[in-house]
């Protein structure tokens, strides 16, 4: 485990930068992007994701909506992590993040500030809220492949 696994204070630190200065929080009308909805039944969780695919490259992530600190930062730092990457890489970090969430092993390296989240799993009523705008992109990520595959 890292050093920076090893203190709290580092990790909540990330966790409320995000929090407090969300990246890439907000959503565009533009052409070319597909849109999830998510909410949660069981917290205040309701947020919409956008990502922008093109040529299996994941060209930009965006979201908005009403969200806790969880469920905000992770998403924020998901939309950083994720732009640029192609549609295989974005899956991988994917299945590392919920590997991560799930307390089974994980390329650290891959998720680089995302491990702020590493604890989320041992509260189990936060993993919704660590997860929501994963499962959105994560969705939107197959169904950009099987329009590439129709086409």
């Amino acid at each position: 485990m890292s050093d920076l696994l090893k203190d709290p204070m580092i990790l909540r630190q990330i966790i409320m930068d995000h929090y407090e200065y969300p990246r890439n929080h907000t959503l565009t009308k533009e052409e070319g992007y597909a849109q999830k909805h998510m909410a949660s039944e069981s917290c205040i969780d309701d947020i919409y994701v956008q990502s922008r695919i093109e040529e299996g490259i994941v060209k930009d992530v965006r979201f908005d909506g009403v969200a806790c600190t969880i469920s905000t930062a992770s998403t924020s730092i998901m939309s950083e992590l994720l732009r640029g990457k192609s549609i295989a890489q974005a899956r991988e970090i994917i299945r590392n993040y919920f590997a991560m969430i799930d307390q089974q092993d994980y390329d650290e390296a891959l998720l680089e500030e995302a491990v702020a989240f590493a604890n989320v799993g041992k509260q189990a009523n936060r993993i919704k809220c660590a997860t929501i705008g994963w499962k959105a992109m994560e969705e939107m990520l197959a169904e950009s492949e099987e329009n590439a595959d129709e086409k």
